[in-house]
């Protein structure tokens, strides 16, 4: 079966990319670091859990793989890079740092956005993987005006902030990659959160200046109106073009090239049919923040007589001046031609505004993902039969196989392999040359564990699915009621 290997998964877009391949059925495996509160697992975890309850169903879980970009060889172990050679197909490079200004050559962004992508084409000359699906983004086109083909890259222009440079040389790096036969670009402008939900996990860009404002006005007594006054100064005109996108159209146009090979190998300006101005961020700004009278000063203006206030505001969100400048035109020919069924949300006053609250009512992130404890985890159920065939290399070739795909909490996907009948191991991922393959949800497979429910009866009553044969009814539940229990000739 052959995979799809995701980086950045945890990011906003990573995790909308998940939830999108799932549910279109590509089989997909995510490189995901661990951090100090949570394995790697953990962290795809918490991630399907908020899918599961925004859907009100049960998921597949992806292949999550520990590890990092900036790691030779991402960090992976020789067992899971051969997992990788074995199963993947497709690398989807979706992780980059947003760091606009860098400190150093060896500081972000060109950690992440030099040296990863280095690793990432390092890896998939490795294990073979010839099928590259690059996310850039449209700021490669650095401080031009006029109109923006994309079939451009590199024209001479100046670039706006490190993030830029490091983008534009990242997407180089992809291009001269001689063993890639199918390569495909994505650059998303500016990325916000959902167009529905108003959703989001980071809060870059307009978030930034939206939270800086809330905490200044935060700080402030308001006057009788209710409203606080005059505390930011934009050194812009308001007439300047910013395209916003939302996350789920992104995502959305993203798989569908994914999963149309006749869609590979062009590169895409992920951009809005219509962009917003300036203007109308500052009046969101105002609006969701309930301060009034920012002004528009002129990029050229010299402003001697800052309050307070406005000299804090103008210091926090000088980082992002080279953000806010005019946009070009991008051009959208290919994404056009390629998305006719999917033109982006028009992200308008009300969007904004939803998107606004919805992040001041989280308070900027800071009620993150829950941590989720599993009551019963069947990766650890499965540890034995994962370790048996590990530490005995059964060769596909010779053995016979069973496909088992757990939904909800802690599930997966594994194959059984099984010599003269007898179960003695089990592995990562879906294989196409499985004989059968039992289906069900994490809780199903708890009670069977718990010897509180056969196999039989599950699948009398629906909560087992056994698809294909190749072995009898009954040689399918004994084996299943093997699993079940944690016993087989491999321990």
């Amino acid at each position: 079966m052959s995979y799809q290997f995701l980086t950045g998964a945890t990011g906003l877009l990573g995790r909308y990319l998940i939830r999108d391949l799932l549910l279109a059925e590509v089989p997909l495996a995510v490189l995901v670091r661990p951090t100090r509160r949570a394995t790697a697992r953990e962290r795809v975890e918490q991630i399907m859990a908020f899918w599961e309850e925004q859907l009100s169903r049960s998921l597949t879980r992806p292949i999550v793989l520990e590890g990092d970009i900036c790691s030779e060889n991402l960090g992976l172990d020789e067992r899971s890079l051969a997992w990788v050679a074995q199963h993947c197909r497709g690398m989807i490079h979706n992780a980059a740092s947003l760091t606009f200004h860098s400190t150093g050559p060896d500081s972000e962004p060109w950690r992440s956005n030099i040296q990863g992508v280095r690793n990432v084409l390092d890896l998939c000359e490795r294990t073979g993987i010839k099928e590259f699906l690059h996310m850039s983004t449209a700021y490669v086109c650095g401080l031009r005006s006029g109109r923006v083909l994309e079939t451009e890259l590199d024209v001479g222009q100046e670039r706006g902030n490190d993030y830029e440079m490091s983008k534009i040389d990242a997407e180089k790096m992809v291009h001269a990659a001689e063993f890639i036969e199918d390569l495909t670009i994505c650059r998303p402008a500016i990325i916000v959160g959902d167009s529905q939900t108003g959703y989001t996990s980071t809060y870059h860009g307009f978030y930034a200046a939206l939270q800086l404002a809330y905490t200044l006005a935060k700080s402030m007594e308001p006057n009788e109106t209710g409203f606080v006054r005059s505390i930011a100064r934009f050194e812009l005109s308001g007439h300047e073009s910013k395209n916003l996108v939302p996350v789920d159209w992104v995502s959305a146009a993203t798989s569908h090239i994914v999963t149309h090979p006749e869609l590979h190998g062009q590169t895409y300006h992920l951009t809005p049919r219509h962009p917003a101005t300036v203007r109308l961020v500052r009046d969101i700004l105002e609006q969701a923040t309930r301060f009034y009278s920012a002004k528009f000063v002129g990029e050229d203006a010299k402003v001697d007589d800052w309050s307070e206030v406005e000299q804090l505001f103008n210091d926090n969100i000088h980082v992002y001046n080279s953000y806010w400048r005019d946009d070009p035109v991008f051009d959208c020919t290919n994404t056009t031609n390629a998305l006719p069924h999917l033109p982006c949300p028009h992200v308008d006053r009300e969007m904004l505004l939803r998107m606004s609250q919805v992040a001041i009512d989280c308070n900027f992130g800071g009620g993150r993902d829950k941590r989720i404890d599993l009551d019963f985890d069947p990766h650890l159920h499965l540890k034995p039969l994962v370790e048996a065939a590990g530490q005995n290399d059964y060769a596909l070739q010779s053995a016979h196989l069973l496909g088992l795909e757990i939904t909800g909490q802690g599930g997966g996907e594994w194959h059984l392999l099984l010599e003269d009948g007898k179960l003695v191991g089990a592995e990562l991922g879906r294989e196409s040359n499985c004989t059968a393959v039992y289906r069900l949800d994490s809780g199903t497979f708890a009670e069977l564990a718990g010897g509180q429910e056969t196999a039989d009866a599950a699948l009398q009553n629906g909560r087992l699915v056994i698809d294909g044969n190749g072995l009898s009814r009954t040689e399918l539940l004994d084996l299943f009621n093997e699993v079940a229990r944690g016993s087989s000739t491999a321990q």
